[in-house]
């Protein structure tokens, strides 16, 4: 969807809805402590950046920004996850913040690729 120098910014292929993107270091990195101090400069700047794409194409109620690296229980590649939330979300669900995450994830309801291609458009017009 998105590429800088640095960093890769894709929608997420996980159940975590509609409009979640994935911000991740073009380099294998395992560890925030790991990243360059060209990463870290940019990083701040690119989530506040995708952060204000998703909540223009989706306005959501809150926009969550985590940090996920584990694969099978050891760390895999960091990913930080920019998910759209609604009230709808968390009264289906019954969640909110990680407890909203696990939720969806166990119900395993992915978006459509179709859908998603749409999307990515709209946010990649957003992020200009």
């Amino acid at each position: 969807m998105l590429r800088t120098a640095s960093w890769v910014v894709e929608h997420c292929v996980g159940p975590l809805g509609l409009g979640t993107v994935v911000v991740k270091p073009a380099r294998h990195v395992l560890r925030v402590a790991e990243l360059t101090e060209q990463e870290s400069v940019e990083l701040g700047p690119l989530l506040q950046r995708v952060s204000a794409a998703v909540t223009e194409v989706m306005t959501p109620e809150q926009v969550y920004v985590c940090l996920w690296s584990h694969a099978g229980g050891v760390p895999g590649h960091l990913h930080f996850v920019v998910q759209p939330v609604t009230r709808e979300d968390m009264t289906r669900f019954d969640a909110f913040g990680p407890a909203l995450q696990t939720a969806m994830g166990e119900a395993g309801c992915f978006p459509g690729a179709a859908e998603v291609e749409l999307l990515c458009d709209r946010l990649r017009e957003a992020l200009g």
